[in-house]
């Protein structure tokens, strides 16, 4: 069985009033089980040499609806002005953009496209995703 821990911490001295610091873990199980996520489509990178506009990046129909499934995407570049906006389904609902160096960690019913638009060219999106085989 593969065991697959995702971790995340924040910190800061200066958000609050005081200062702030917590983490958090999360072992990757299958759907109402305690069996390890065992599926992953490995760490890849996409370079975008034109502009794009809800282009999809993960499609849905790669993975089963309603499992366990953990998506990864970074923007790889560097820049404060240049970012990638996350979108979600036919309806392109943006969930928020990732300036150069931004990462998140989602996750992912499944159901609906994962599609992104790119603010300018030549532009690298890194992507993961860990799921459940149906």
């Amino acid at each position: 069985m593969a065991t697959t821990t995702a971790a995340i911490s924040v910190a800061s001295t200066d958000l609050t009033d005081n200062a702030l610091s917590l983490a958090s873990t999360n072992t990757l199980y299958k759907a109402g089980t305690s069996v390890g996520l065992d599926q992953s489509t490995g760490l890849g990178s996409k370079y975008y040499a034109a502009a794009q506009s809800n282009a999809t990046l993960v499609s849905a129909g790669s993975y089963e609806d309603n499992t366990a499934n953990w998506v990864y995407i970074k923007n790889t570049g560097s820049s404060t002005e240049e970012y990638f906006t996350i979108e979600l389904g036919a309806s392109n609902i943006v969930i928020g953009r990732l300036y150069g160096g931004d990462w998140m960690w989602i996750p992912y019913e499944g159901e609906q496209d994962i599609d992104i638009s790119s603010s300018a060219t030549k532009m690298t999106l890194e992507t993961m995703v860990i799921y459940q085989a149906a």
